[in-house]
């Protein structure tokens, strides 16, 4: 499988357009340190010309053109994206979908609760469904993504509950059960056969459910927004802890490097990283700690060949 990451940050990327941190005045500046990062995003391929699209992040069309391999070739009007599977209906794993609105055929996978989402919403309209067929995925019920003619792209994928929450749009006034399991938020077990890939880029919780199931994958991409729970609340932009907002942190007892330390996994990723979190800048002693853990922060055009 090739694997191409092609947003590393959380929502608003890195830096982020109202955001006057040190860190995002150093990725402004152009500091190597400091690289830029776009809204979480990858793709993934076992035949060169035909990508499946994890999430459509509001910065897609910019990471398309970016990454050479999803470039058009194949005539004047063509692209090598030939399905999208969506994780979850946040406006950061949606809002691409806007960007592939031209004619170009591709399939369409989301949850039930995901696709509803998009179908009560008339904008998604322009994303045509007699072109781009909307194709409904469940929960540990393991399918062969295909493109739009029904095409196989050599992948088998399982989607799995991953303990999380709604949009931030959908919550009620009094949304706590964090940690629910019902199809908002899904991880994915793909493969080819022959390797694994785990992508958890939203995950409120690292419990025995979620150790089974990244367990022997030879290529983990984790949630890791914050590096603890409460480093919004500490740097005075925001009032949710991590545990609220749906997302485990990276350090403490019950952060994601503690829960997986002896986990058997390949190659581990932290991706969807938030621009208030250190361990994005790679002079830190943040970054430094996992790194020593056996953890690396994903940036985008990051590639990895399994």
């Amino acid at each position: 499988m090739r694997f191409i990451v092609l947003g590393a940050a959380a929502g608003g990327g890195f830096p982020q357009w109202n955001a006057d941190s040190r860190a995002c005045r150093r990725a402004r500046a152009g500091d190597p340190a400091a690289l830029p990062a776009t809204q979480a995003g990858a793709a993934v391929g076992v035949d060169e010309g035909r990508w499946l699209l994890i999430n459509a992040s509001p910065d897609l069309r910019m990471q398309i053109e970016a990454t050479p391999a999803l470039h058009p070739h194949d005539g004047i009007r063509s692209s090598p994206i030939k399905a999208v599977v969506l994780t979850n209906a946040d406006i950061d794993a949606i809002a691409g979908l806007l960007h592939l609105r031209e004619g170009t055929p591709f399939a369409l996978y989301g949850h039930g609760r995901v696709l509803r989402t998009l179908g009560v919403n008339p904008v998604f309209e322009v994303v045509d469904r007699s072109v781009v067929p909307r194709r409904e995925i469940e929960a540990d019920v393991t399918f062969t993504p295909a493109d739009a003619t029904g095409e196989a792209l050599g992948l088998r994928i399982t989607p799995f509950l991953a303990p999380g929450k709604v949009p931030l749009y959908q919550e009620g006034e009094d949304a706590t059960d964090v940690a629910a399991r019902q199809g908002d938020t899904l991880g994915l077990d793909i493969t080819d056969g022959r390797s694994r890939i785990v992508w958890l880029a939203n995950c409120a919780l690292v419990d025995e459910a979620v150790r089974a199931r990244v367990e022997g994958c030879d290529l983990l991409c984790m949630d890791g927004t914050l590096w603890r729970d409460d480093e919004m609340v500490v740097q005075g932009v925001g009032r949710k802890t991590g545990r609220r907002m749906g997302h485990v942190s990276m350090s403490g007892e019950q952060g994601a490097m503690a829960a997986l330390e002896h986990c058997r996994i390949g190659r581990r990723l932290f991706v969807h990283v938030n621009n208030t979190n250190p361990a994005l800048l790679a002079d830190s002693a943040e970054r430094a700690e996992l790194e020593e853990r056996g953890w690396r922060v994903a940036h985008d055009g990051l590639e990895v060949r399994l």
